[in-house]
């Protein structure tokens, strides 16, 4: 396995680019050797041209690669032996399930004994050992897909393995499964894994660190826990939790924050902010509070999820949403928003600013 770094990496997919073309902007970011990452973003963003760039499929307009500070940047695909699985099954149909999984390890010349006991050990885990001797053509999405996995994983000499939205086919409790059991194998043999995905779920449970992406650049790098309670940018806020955090507009009058004509308390340190920026009030629904003081609001609407009710409040035409946990009542009148202060925060063009 190895460490990864992309160094000033841009990329355009037209020649004689201007800014405007490009779909990747300054990204910077070092993978630790044998850490678990997740790229996380909606399509579109970029992530997939990354996980191309890094296996060689994609020459960056600019930048470099390094693995294990070596500079792989104009090295081919093969030599920088890389694992990647794709978004749909790549297999070859007339081989047996067994074929295609020892077919990564025969190319490079392994010994059929350790070929056998790898081939073994990863169809025990994807639970493919009563399918060895099948054609592979014979087997669901579901099978085939996992096929794709284990012809990835079955190679342990790979600096890095790169999954790119892998279980997209899979049905949604094997998906569940088959996270759980990456998750497994990164524990037990260390991989440099980065798992490409656009959906928060697979890449909170999966990732030590997840890469927030959005119309190209990096917005954040953080654990899940750090994404959820600190979100650096609006997106961010938006994109992670269910329901998303609240963005609403507001602004600065002596160094107090003005939302709904109503001064709120938040955390934020509102010295250094410039002339004519867009603010923005960020506050998760699990942070607000249904209470007899603070900004009126209006009732729309109850979501009980069951072990939490979904409150869809508005003031004007702001929407606004609230989490009520088991037991917490709706209040019946003269409902009001009450935010708590440790987890409300200033956005200042979309980037929250110094607490």
């Amino acid at each position: 396995m190895a460490k990864v770094n992309l160094n000033n990496l841009n990329h355009s997919y037209v020649p004689n680019p201007l800014p405007e073309d490009y779909v990747l902007n300054n990204i910077d970011i070092e993978w630790s050797d044998g850490g678990a990452y997740a790229l996380l973003g909606p399509s579109g963003c970029g992530k997939t041209t990354i996980l191309n760039i890094i296996s060689g499929l994609i020459s960056p307009t600019k930048g470099s690669i390094l693995f294990d500070d070596k500079d792989v940047t104009s090295l081919s695909p093969l030599d920088r032996n890389i694992g990647q699985v794709f978004q749909f099954p790549v297999i070859y149909d007339t081989m047996t399930v067994y074929d295609n999984l020892a077919f990564p390890l025969r190319n490079r010349g392994f010994d059929e004994n350790y070929i056998n006991k790898k081939v073994s050990e990863i169809a025990e885990i994807l639970e493919l050992n009563s399918s060895l001797s099948n054609r592979a053509s014979g087997l669901t999405a579901d099978g085939k897909q996992k096929i794709s996995l284990g012809r990835g994983l079955v190679r342990s000499d790979v600096n890095v393995l790169m999954f790119d939205e892998p279980l997209t086919v899979i049905d949604p409790l094997l998906k569940w499964q088959l996270r759980s059991k990456l998750k497994e194998l990164h524990h037990e043999f260390q991989n440099t894994m980065i798992y490409v995905t656009h959906d928060q779920t697979e890449a909170l449970t999966f990732a030590d660190q997840v890469v927030v992406m959005y119309e190209g650049v990096i917005v954040q790098i953080g654990t899940p826990t750090e994404l959820f309670e600190t979100p650096k940018h609006t997106f961010v806020g938006h994109f992670i939790g269910s329901p998303g955090m609240n963005i609403i507009p507001c602004s600065v009058e002596n160094s107090q924050v003005i939302c709904f004509e109503h001064i709120v308390s938040t955390s934020s340190n509102l010295n250094n902010i410039k002339k004519n920026s867009e603010l923005k009030l960020g506050v998760r629904p699990e942070f607000v509070k249904l209470s007899s003081k603070g900004i009126p609001t209006k009732i729309n609407n109850v979501s009980d999820i069951g072990r939490y009710k979904v409150v869809d409040c508005s003031v004007g035409s702001q929407k606004i949403k609230v989490i009520l946990k088991e037991g917490e009542e709706v209040p019946s009148e003269d409902t009001r928003l009450e935010f708590d202060i440790n987890h409300t925060k200033v956005y200042e063009n979309d980037w929250m600013i110094g607490e």
